[in-house]
């Protein structure tokens, strides 16, 4: 099934919304600076100054985190995302992958091929990738992220932006989601809005992120009952 009018697209970001960057990153930089992690706090702010870090420094841990540490290929992934991602591309939603990764020179290898091995791993559906910084310009129905800044400028384009929680965003108001069962919800109700036929799926049918691996090991998925999708159907990753 491709893209149609009718689709309703999520543009989602995956540091601090998908991945757990603020946790990957800590255990880096406490290793390569030969800190105690609790000396560097996750409830931090968007410019890390928590950590004692300056904009130089945080460039400095950052590519060498990215490019040497391969951060990106190994980050924890956030509790409920990729379960829910399925059941939303179950229901018809286009799951756009849209990052600004690219932000910094001479490591673009390895946070493109990273990024991908990361989806493949974390078991993340999506059927576009996108690394880009003017994420209102790929045309996504709404957007879930987690910058404070990119929710601004999101909504300021007229886009539909959830917040998704932590601590650098509590200030900002308006559509929000603490947790991705959340995310759900706000998705299914701007679904609705836009007049997008929905069909979430039914409990207990080929249900959960591990349903390729299960169908590779010849496991049962329930794909007799309604409410299930086949795979060809359903977003795969890097379709």
């Amino acid at each position: 099934m491709g893209l149609s009018d009718e689709s309703f697209v999520l543009g989602v970001d995956l540091d601090g919304v998908c991945a757990d960057y603020t946790l990957g990153f800590r255990d880096f930089c406490a290793e390569r600076l030969g800190r105690d992690p609790e000396s560097f706090p996750l409830d931090r702010s968007w410019d890390f100054r928590e950590w004692g870090f300056d904009d130089a420094m945080f460039e400095e841990m950052h590519h060498a985190a990215i490019v040497e540490g391969r951060l990106l290929a190994d980050l924890p992934v956030i509790e409920g995302a990729a379960d829910a991602l399925w059941r939303l591309s179950d229901a018809g939603v286009w799951i756009r992958i849209v990052t600004h990764r690219l932000y910094v020179n001479w490591s673009h290898h390895a946070a493109a091929s990273d990024t991908v091995a990361w989806l493949d791993r974390a078991r993340i559906p999506y059927r576009d990738l996108c690394f880009v910084g003017a994420k209102a310009d790929v045309g996504a129905d709404a957007y879930i992220d987690d910058a404070p800044h990119n929710v601004a400028a999101l909504r300021r384009s007229g886009r539909h932006a959830i917040c998704f929680t932590q601590p650098y965003n509590t200030q900002v108001t308006g559509l929000r989601a603490d947790n991705w069962a959340e995310v759900e919800e706000i998705v299914y109700d701007l679904m609705v809005a836009k007049g997008t036929p929905t069909a979430p799926q039914l409990p207990g049918f080929d249900s959960g992120a591990d349903r390729l691996e299960r169908r590779a090991t010849g496991e049962s998925t329930g794909t007799d009952g309604p409410g299930t999708m086949s795979d060809a159907s359903g977003s795969q990753p890097g379709e």
